[in-house]
């Protein structure tokens, strides 16, 4: 499938879940983000590709740390379906990500962001309905605090190695991160398990006993 293509499928049909139980039975087993990475509300969904960012802390600002030029260069390269994924190695101190990044993220047709650091302007950003997973709410500047200092690279967030072009699934149950050399195949198998469980959901709801179920699906 193209990449428009794997989005709008993934946006109809997928979930953290089924992906989750997807790569467990391929053995991958650590692609769940385990630090607990909230969305601004509860409804907000991403379906996306990585762009990675790592950042690190500073404690002052002047003419060389220029502090905004890799997050600029970022957010000014996003391509429709991209996600900043921003990593601070779950700094709070740090708050990478605002209303006027989620503006311009928004016209380029990026679907979200994720960042184990903070998030501030959460209410203009949900008035925009940007999906934003951060690690808290915190009203202050980057500067004097923190600076994209790579992209593009392999991060960790939350236990889960990610890299720009992966597939990022996020919603109410957390986050998480496919491979991208596992793309095709997971969308594969976790399409054929949501639609098993759509007969499972059926025989459940019309009265049948879980352990029969199970014994002819084996799925839970």
């Amino acid at each position: 499938m193209q990449r428009t293509e794997i989005l709008k499928t993934c946006s109809a049909e997928l979930y953290t879940a089924v992906v989750a139980d997807t790569l467990d039975s391929l053995g991958y087993h650590r692609q769940a983000v385990q630090a607990r990475l909230e969305p601004l509300r509860p409804d907000m969904r991403i379906h996306g590709y990585a762009r990675v960012g790592i950042y690190m802390p500073i404690y002052h600002d002047d003419g060389l740390v220029n502090v905004y030029e890799h997050e600029i260069r970022l957010v000014d390269d996003l391509k429709p379906g991209d996600v900043p994924v921003l990593a601070c190695n779950g700094n709070r101190r740090i708050v990478p990500w605002g209303e006027l990044l989620s503006t311009r993220a928004r016209y380029l047709g990026a679907a979200g962001c994720i960042t184990d650091g903070c998030v501030r302007d959460a209410r203009m950003i949900c008035e925009l309905g940007f999906p934003v997973f951060s690690n808290g709410r915190n009203p202050v500047d980057t500067k004097y605090r923190g600076k994209m200092m790579w992209l593009d690279v392999p991060a960790v967030i939350g236990e889960v190695e990610v890299s720009s072009g992966d597939l990022v699934i996020a919603d109410t149950d957390g986050i998480v991160f496919v491979p991208a050399a596992l793309i095709d195949t997971v969308l594969e198998q976790a399409l054929a398990k949501v639609r098993a469980e759509s007969s499972v959901r059926a025989e459940l709801n019309g009265g049948a006993p879980l352990a029969e179920v199970f014994a002819r699906h084996r799925i839970l």
